[in-house]
């Protein structure tokens, strides 16, 4: 076995949450050598550049975005951490200039919480008196259920930087060609306008009734789709693939779907969700809601060990329950608030629960949408929804026991959306239906 290593903080994975925590470890005053971050993705060796090759933390958001424009396309390092909410932009050097360890190209296979231990796929030991578990989540790829043809060539995902490039290299090989996306989600949404901006042929092929719906309604998800379809996007509801039939090469060629039908195809984009990654803890932290157990400073059942972003299950004040939010900006915030909670007990100072505003957004073609709060209870559309008007912009509200409890707004202002985020955490009592739908954005800047 590998020679280990002691830090007095573990950071295990390098993607935002990663990140921002080690920028808040710095803020906090670390000192030289007591922090590492560990991240499986690998060094890369970009040529002719005369930056350092290492991946340090990134913002995954711009993969499924800036990364695949047709002009003028973003590339590390531009979009590394903590640029995505207006922070200095964390390059390799950084790390090294404030003697914080970036550990790369190394997979954790085993941790034991018990000996503070954690082994990498190399056999290196890695110990710590504090660990903050920011591993995220992995993509669910079609090949996990089976599906017939899903190892084709040109199936692709996005998760990492490397599917980024494993996609853009496709899209630039296959001009003009059909892309089939499968999934409605976000990624199936933001990806299929990237696909047409680079002018192929996109199909979008999901199961539900409507796209996105975990957060559209039936009304919200209309315009949308609408809107694609304006932009040349084609959209089959209501059914899956279910297969994929490829050439001699080994590249797909086509989809068999469950309504019998066959769509040709160059690239396949899948789409369909993740799972939060916590094998690695199976039986030695508690478990919630399909991620890792909190308290409100992001503290496991294991004393010394945080989980933050996707994989923790923390609770939500603002609703009184507990909740484990896949997004960005969730992803950002947990990280910092585990940090100062991890100096505030050894400092011995009172750090405030966490209270987190339920928050997504997206951008795809010229469209931008935010939501903020609970998507419960009654639905009220107003503003102008019309798919054909040359800059829509329409809004939801949701009321549930006479309060409005989250609002959407697409094409809004900085201060528009500042004000439904306002609306979402004071949760007003709600006028009537009619009164919301006339009142339109007034209702939330009067707030």
């Amino acid at each position: 076995m590998a020679s280990g290593k002691h830090f007095k903080y573990i950071v295990l994975g390098g993607g935002v949450s990663g990140g921002y925590a080690v920028r808040e470890f710095a803020k906090q005053g670390v000192q030289p050598g007591e922090l590492a971050i560990i991240s499986k993705e690998a060094v890369r060796i970009i040529l002719p550049s005369p930056l350092s090759p290492l991946v340090a933390p990134y913002e995954r958001p711009a993969l499924s975005k800036a990364y695949l424009f047709p002009q003028n396309p973003a590339r590390l390092p531009g979009f590394h951490v903590c640029v995505g909410s207006g922070g200095e932009r964390l390059l390799p050097e950084w790390y090294s200039e404030k003697g914080i360890e970036l550990i790369l190209s190394t997979e954790i296979v085993k941790a034991d919480l018990a000996s503070k231990t954690l082994t990498s796929a190399a056999g290196t030991t890695f110990t710590y008196d504090t660990l903050l578990i920011a591993t995220g989540s992995s993509v669910i790829k079609l090949s996990d259920f089976g599906t017939q043809g899903a190892d084709s060539n040109n199936i692709l995902y996005l998760r990492e930087i490397d599917d980024a490039d494993n996609l853009y290299a496709a899209i630039q090989a296959k001009k003009g060609g059909k892309a089939v996306v499968v999934g409605g989600g976000y990624i199936g949404l933001e990806l299929s306008a990237v696909l047409k901006m680079n002018d192929l042929d996109v199909t979008m092929v999901f199961p539900e009734p409507w796209c996105m719906p975990r957060l559209f309604t039936a009304e919200i998800a209309a315009f949308y789709e609408s809107y694609y379809t304006n932009k040349g996007v084609k959209i089959l509801k209501g059914t899956v693939a279910v297969g994929f039939d490829a050439d001699a090469n080994g590249d797909v060629t086509a989809v068999k779907l469950k309504d019998g039908s066959v769509l040709d195809a160059d690239i396949v984009v899948v789409g369909v969700g993740g799972r939060p990654l916590t094998n690695l803890f199976k039986g030695q932290v508690a478990e919630e809601k399909g991620g890792i157990k909190t308290d409100a400073f992001f503290e496991t059942s294991v004393p010394g060990v945080y989980a933050v972003g996707d994989v923790a299950t923390f609770p939500m004040k603002i609703y009184n329950d507990e909740r484990r939010v896949e997004h960005v900006d969730h992803s950002r915030k947990s990280a910092e608030q585990a940090v100062k909670a991890i100096k505030g007990k050894e400092a011995g100072s009172a750090v405030e629960e966490y209270d987190y505003l339920p928050y997504f957004y997206s951008r795809s073609f010229d469209l931008s949408w935010q939501f903020y709060g609970d998507n419960v209870g009654d639905a009220i559309l107003f503003g102008d929804a019309d798919p054909g008007s040359a800059k829509p912009k329409f809004g939801s509200y949701w009321v549930k026991d006479g309060k409005c409890v989250g609002a959407f707004l697409e094409g809004g202002s900085p201060e528009e959306n500042a004000a439904i985020a306002k609306l979402a955490r004071a949760q007003p009592p709600a006028a009537s239906p009619d009164e919301l739908k006339a009142a339109g954005l007034q209702f939330a800047s009067k707030i």
